[in-house]
């Protein structure tokens, strides 16, 4: 769908994974780069409607390319320089979350 406009020769190249296939990069990409650059440019699906969702605004404003990044749910793929060996998954849906801390709230506990 899109391509560069010219490749940059004095960039170093490496390969992240996007939902299991791997995706050569350039430095300096954010990973929005690999999405666009996809047969299938949509980042994550709306949790009501499951409507496709794109990167629209590319500078963090509109939260439509949220990602699972290794593993992290809800993270902006155009504010994220991409680094080697990334896993990078579109986000279906609500993604499941956990309280910080791996428990409950202490408040009104006593000793």
């Amino acid at each position: 769908m899109f391509t560069r406009l010219a490749p940059g020769r004095d960039r170093p190249c490496f390969d992240i994974t996007l939902d299991g296939q791997t995706v050569t990069l350039q430095a300096g990409d954010s990973l929005t780069t690999a999405f666009l650059l996809s047969d299938r440019p949509q980042t994550r699906t709306t949790p009501l409607s499951g409507a496709a969702r794109a990167p629209y605004c590319a500078m963090g404003v509109c939260f439509d390319c949220l990602i699972t990044l290794d593993g992290r749910p809800n993270q902006q793929a155009c504010l994220i320089e991409a680094q080697p060996g990334m896993v990078v998954t579109r986000q279906v849906g609500k993604p499941a979350l956990t309280p910080a801390g791996g428990g409950g709230s202490d408040q009104g506990e006593t000793a």
